[in-house]
This record gives structure tokens, C-alpha cells and sequence, in this order.
């Protein structure tokens, strides 16, 4: 498919900033808000006045829970922002949505400088309400909506029901091992003990993943990521104005969140999901290759979309993650393809998408400390799961 204008070349990330990550934390979600918001709005050398436009996902759609504590329009108060665009989606892209419409809004002359956000503090909220994170919270008025219904027969109550039929599919189909599948585990959580914000950083042996308990099967416990408390801020800047700031500019070259099968969580590719049309999309919006990516963020909500993930992105032939990862090595920090090097998900926390986002900038800027990987100028970041599915591509000028 040919694209008539590929905007995203037009925009550029300047600043990150990250709040304390923790099990729970003590700050309220404002809190957490706000540190990781100024921090970003520092690190790109600007200031609050110059921020003009918001973005962030879910935003206020969910009224202020732990999925989605803070929205665009608490911290544009909180902070007296004057905004000319800002904006919030709820599905889309997944987690990614706040960049991706962003950098729209930048590239259609709305604003100059986006702030991004994503906060979460599901960690707190399990400790008064257990069910915080179940999907039946996920959604208002769950039985009525468009795909929910479907699935409230047969007590589908968390995510790990509904990926651990991808996982099973592709353990069916491919041949994929426990053994093999561990290693996601294994090498977020290695990357983890060099992080010092990760939530889990004690070692874990492939002894102790094949002991952890079984979830939905074939996924144990240590295939499922870590609930935490956590905000994450990106500023989005027009590539032109990046260029004037104190860090060198890291363009997004291309983006995906193309859906091309039907918006469901069952009824489509079950070894493929929307990632394929994600990625699809991303790389041919660009002359770049999957060969050229230095170092890969993938979303492990599950272990096994971090799998799915490398497939659909091609860094890797569709079917054999399970052999490429076997053995940890080509995926670990000094291997072919650095994966999740702050510890993901399974082990760093539950940032929700920014995180990776924000991790692949450190990366890039050589600001990773201890788990710093080998110089590069690509990065490939990628979020969602299902039909929730965005990627972005990113390059250090």
C-alpha cells in the first residue's frame, strides 16, 4: 500500500521523564503525574508555557480509576497549561495512541510541543480491591458492550484467558516449548536486576519459571506482567524545533496501527493478532529493514505477544520465535536483538506502553547506565495486544 504523505518524519522526541515505579508507591497519581511531566518538560530544555498541546491513553475515559487515574484535562489544570490540541483514545492503537496522535496533531500545524503521558496505579488499587486490574473492569457496562458480551459466558475475567490461547495456538502450530517461551521471562528479568526502578530484580532461574504456578495454560505466573504505580511522559516536538534542544533529536520514521481483521480478541490470526497489520503498515512507511533495528521494546503484557511480536515485526521468520529465543542469547543485552532492556513488563512493571517507549530513548541517548546495550540508531517500539496493536519506529539523527 502506497502512503500519499508519511507525517510522523515531521516529528521528533525531545525529552522523557519517568516517576518512581513501585508496589505501590506512596504519592497519589497526580503526584507521580507531575514528577515524571516536568522531568520530560526539563530534559527537552523547555518550559511549561511552551508545551501546546496534550495527549495521552486512555485519558479521562475512565473516569479517574486505577486503569487511568489522570487525563488530559486534570494535568492541563493542575499545570495551567495553554493548549491548542489535545486528545485522548480510548482503543485505536493501544497504549501507543498518545504518540501517534501527537505527532498527527504536530504534523497538521495544530501544536509545536506535546507532552504524552501515561499514569497507572493499579498497584494501590489492589491493595483495597483485588478485582482492580480484571477485565470486567475494564469496560463500562462490560455485558452490553460490542464484543465484551461474548465473552462473559465462559467467565473470561482477566487477559491471561484470552493470551493464553494465542500462546497455546502457537504451541500447537510451531512446535513452541515451555523451555523456549521462558526465556522472555528470563531475559526481562536479568535486564530488570541492572534497572534500579524495575519492581522485580532478584535472579530468576529457567528451574524456578518452570515451577512458578500455573495461570491459564501454558502460562504460569512469570508470564504475566507486574502491576505497579507509574507515569511516564514523552515530549513530542515538530523536528525543527527538536533540533534547537539540548538532546539530540530521536525522529519517529515510521509508525503502524493498521487493523485489516475484525475488531475482536478471538476472531482473528490467533499465532498473528493485529500486530502483523501494525507492522505492516510501519515498515512501509519507511526504507529502513528490520535488519537495521538495534534494539527491539516489546510489549509482554503475556510473554507470548513479545513472541507474536518479533514475528509480525519480521525480526525474526513467522513460527520460529520459540527456536530464535531458545537458549536467551540472541534476545540478552549483548546479543543480536536487545529486547526489553529495562526489564519489560514481566519485570520492570506495568508502565503501559510509554514505558517502552521511554526506554528505547534511553537506549538511544546512551542514558541506560548499567544495562546500557551496544551504540545504535534504531529502535522498534511495540504495544497491544489483540486487535490492540501499534508500533513505532525510531532513529537517532
Amino acid at each position: 500500500m502506497m502512503f500519499d504523505r508519511i507525517f510522523e518524519k515531521d516529528v521528533a522526541i525531545s525529552g522523557i521523564g519517568q516517576s518512581e515505579v513501585g508496589r505501590p508507591v506512596a504519592k497519589t497519581a497526580m503526584q507521580l503525574t507531575l514528577d515524571a511531566c516536568l522531568e520530560a518538560i526539563a530534559d527537552a530544555g523547555l518550559r511549561r508555557d511552551d508545551i501546546d498541546g496534550v495527549a495521552c491513553w486512555p485519558g479521562d475515559n475512565n473516569n479517574g480509576d486505577a486503569f487511568s487515574p489522570v487525563g488530559p484535562n486534570a494535568l492541563i489544570s493542575t499545570l495551567g497549561l495553554k493548549v491548542n490540541w489535545y486528545g485522548a483514545g480510548y482503543e485505536g492503537p493501544g497504549p501507543l495512541a498518545g504518540i501517534i496522535n501527537g505527532a498527527m496533531a504536530i504534523a497538521a500545524g495544530l501544536c509545536r510541543n506535546v507532552l504524552v503521558f501515561r499514569t497507572i496505579t493499579e498497584a494501590s488499587r489492589r491493595q483495597t480491591d483485588k478485582t482492580a486490574s480484571a477485565l470486567t473492569n475494564k469496560t463500562v457496562g462490560r455485558d452490553s458492550s460490542f464484543f465484551w458480551q461474548w465473552y462473559t459466558p465462559f467467565n473470561v475475567l482477566s487477559g491471561v484467558n484470552l493470551m493464553a490461547l494465542y500462546a497455546q495456538r502457537h504451541f500447537h502450530e510451531y512446535g513452541t516449548t515451555p523451555e523456549q517461551l521462558a526465556q522472555i521471562a528470563l531475559t526481562c528479568r536479568a535486564n530488570a536486576a541492572l534497572n534500579p526502578k524495575a519492581i522485580y530484580r532478584t535472579a530468576l532461574s529457567l528451574d524456578d519459571y518452570l515451577a512458578s504456578r500455573m495461570i491459564s495454560s501454558p502460562l504460569r505466573m512469570l508470564d504475566c506482567d507486574v502491576h505497579c504505580d507509574a507515569s511516564t511522559a514523552i515530549i513530542l516536538s515538530r523536528a525543527d524545533v527538536a533540533k534547537d534542544g539540548p538532546n539530540q533529536p530521536i525522529r519517529i520514521e515510521a509508525i503502524g496501527s493498521a487493523l485489516h481483521q475484525p475488531w475482536s480478541w478471538d476472531q482473528i490470526d490467533l499465532t498473528g493478532m493485529a500486530a502483523g497489520d501494525a507492522s505492516d503498515m510501519m515498515w512501509a512507511r519507511t526504507d529502513y529493514k528490520p535488519s537495521d533495528v538495534g534494539s527491539a521494546q516489546l510489549y509482554d503484557g503475556f510473554s507470548i505477544l513479545t513472541m507474536i511480536w518479533m514475528e509480525a515485526l519480521g525480526l525474526c521468520p513467522r513460527g520460529e520465535s520459540g527456536r530464535f529465543i531458545e537458549g536467551g542469547e540472541r534476545i540478552s543485552r549483548t546479543g543480536q536483538l536487545p529486547i526489553n532492556t529495562n526489564g519489560g513488563q514481566l519485570s520492570g512493571g506495568r508502565t503501559h506502553g510509554l514505558g517502552y517507549v521511554h526506554e528505547a530513548c534511553s537506549q538511544l541517548w546512551g542514558r541506560a547506565g548499567k544495562r546500557q546495550i551496544a551504540e545504535h540508531q534504531v529502535s522498534v517500539v511495540a504495544s497491544g495486544g489483540g486487535p490492540l496493536a501499534g508500533s513505532v519506529l525510531l532513529v537517532r539523527e
